[in-house]
């Protein structure tokens, strides 16, 4: 298993449903692969950098996880047609192995 950091936000005045389902979502495809979830870190509402959907906030999520690489395509694909993510990045954390 490999270590990953996965950072994604999700728009301010997303309903709360929606988000646990993203992260329910997230759970699942880890599991499935046989990972495992480090660390769920909340960061909360943060100013973007540039405006994104004429949004200019956004609530921010950083998970750590171990899993196998392979299944990284899978949850890049999951989190791109999810509509509730504005967007999203998976980085590799070699020095966590």
């Amino acid at each position: 298993m490999k270590a990953y950091e996965l950072l994604f936000f999700v728009a301010p005045n997303t309903e709360d449903d929606a988000r646990a389902n993203v992260m329910n979502r997230i759970e699942t495809i880890v599991k499935d692969s046989k990972g495992e979830i480090d660390n769920v870190d909340e960061w909360g509402r943060r100013k973007l950098a540039y405006e994104i959907n004429g949004q200019t906030d956004a609530d921010y999520t950083l998970v750590d996880f171990h899993a196998d690489p392979t299944m990284i395509a899978e949850m890049d694909r999951v989190l791109r047609i999810n509509d509730a993510v504005m967007r999203h990045m998976i980085v590799a954390r070699t020095d966590r192995d």
